[in-house]
């Protein structure tokens, strides 16, 4: 079992460079009749190439991929750092925006955020993104969940002007919001959102 654990990254290298090989062999020199000698050397140079192609992807990985319960460790480490309470900091004038949101949305609504942070970070740029939610829908609540409000995207692209920046802020709360109460993305934005 330790061996198989060991080639498993080997072998799905080999798969995706396989399926890489293939595509573009196909692409370049489609097959044709030409006799037996044409196609045993497109065979030897595919398998040269996936075998290359698996050696350099495992090389640029790296080997030692993070065992699962090492995530499990660290996501359960992330989950319970964030039901802590914020380090005593005067709130930012971007924090109070979230806030703001947060007391525009309908009664109903707030209290669902009783029980989901609300985090506000500077890593959008990172995922070209918003905003995000984590967890499960709360008709599937099997994880823990947090809505993520990207400081630094909504910044760069309306912090133009406050009025913009604010009813932004409020529209990515609501979005994520929708994804919250099991909407997904096609769903959210058939909303407006």
């Amino acid at each position: 079992m330790i061996v198989l654990e060991t080639l498993k990254p080997v072998l799905r290298a080999a798969a995706i460079s396989a399926i890489a090989v293939g595509v573009l062999l196909l692409l370049l020199n489609p097959p044709s009749l030409s006799g037996a000698g044409g196609l045993a050397a497109i065979l030897v140079v595919s398998i040269a190439l996936i075998l290359l192609g698996a050696w350099l992807t495992v090389a640029l990985i790296g080997r030692d991929a993070m065992p699962e319960s090492e995530v499990d460790r660290l996501v359960e480490r992330s989950e319970r750092l964030a039901r802590l309470p914020a380090p005593d900091r005067e709130p930012t004038e971007f924090d109070l925006l979230v806030a703001d949101a947060i007391d525009r949305l309908p009664p109903e609504f707030r209290k669902l955020l009783e029980t989901t942070p609300v985090v506000v970070s500077r890593h959008g740029e990172e995922f070209r993104a918003y905003g995000h939610y984590y967890g499960g829908s709360l008709i599937h609540g099997d994880r823990e969940h947090r809505i993520v409000i990207y400081q630094d995207t909504l910044e760069r692209d309306f912090g133009f002007d406050p009025d913009v920046l604010s009813a932004q802020v409020e529209r990515v709360l609501r979005h994520e919001l929708a994804h919250h109460l099991g909407w997904g993305e096609r769903g959210v934005r058939g909303l407006g959102l």
